[in-house]
């Protein structure tokens, strides 16, 4: 039998290249995770760009999120 996955939201943004450059650092750092586009396709001024991982890496992606912002 397969196991269940619980994916977590754990990062959002309007910008697509944010987004691609956050997943990228997400990968690098084996951390699984899926982008979700729920932008309007019409007005991509609309709506966001979601990041989930597997809940059991929520705590390490959210640290990398972090030492990046202050890394900037």
């Amino acid at each position: 039998m397969s196991e269940q996955i619980n994916w977590i939201c754990v990062f959002k943004s309007s910008n697509r290249f944010e987004a691609e450059a956050v997943k990228g650092n997400f990968e690098s750092a084996e951390i699984p995770c899926v982008m979700l586009n729920k932008q309007d396709s019409s007005y991509l001024a609309f709506g966001y760009i979601e990041l989930h991982v597997p809940d059991t890496y929520k705590q390490q992606a959210e640290q990398l999120l972090t030492d990046q912002l202050f890394d900037n």
